[in-house]
């Protein structure tokens, strides 16, 4: 995702500026005024966006990093060594969860847009992050 972010910005930036400019949402709708059209809020949304992907992936290597350094600690020191897994999870999270399925459908309306409508791919996402999460989570008994 950062990756592609980064090689394919057109494109990627593209699919932001029509989901904040609600132009391919139903015509007549009356949440319309929502809409963000000014080109400066979509790159501004965009690269927030870039930079939560770029803080969550740094910050997931971390703590995969300290996972494995203490992989044969005592469990204590083992799940202290979980604080930036999670955190970077979290933001994963709080990018797929709150930013596009939360934001994105639910603000400007993005499920009902027949081409810019990735509603069921973030919610792949989260479908795996949560459950991740969950799992890095759980306090290891040894």
């Amino acid at each position: 995702m950062l990756y592609s972010n980064f090689t394919d910005y057109s494109t990627n930036y593209e699919y932001i500026a029509h989901v904040l400019s609600m132009d391919t949402t139903r015509e007549g709708s009356r949440y319309r005024d929502r809409a963000l059209t000014s080109a400066i809020a979509h790159h501004r949304v965009y690269w927030l966006i870039i930079t939560l992907e770029v803080l969550f992936t740094v910050f997931c290597l971390i703590g995969t990093y300290y996972l494995y350094k203490n992989i044969n600690t005592p469990a204590k020191q083992f799940h202290e060594s979980k604080k930036f897994a999670v955190i970077g999870l979290m933001i994963a999270i709080f990018i797929y969860y709150v930013g596009f399925q939360v934001i994105g459908t639910e603000w400007f309306n993005m499920d009902e847009s027949p081409q810019w409508n990735y509603k069921d791919w973030a919610r792949h996402i989260v479908d795996f992050m949560m459950p991740l999460l969950i799992y890095v989570v759980i306090r290891i008994e040894r």
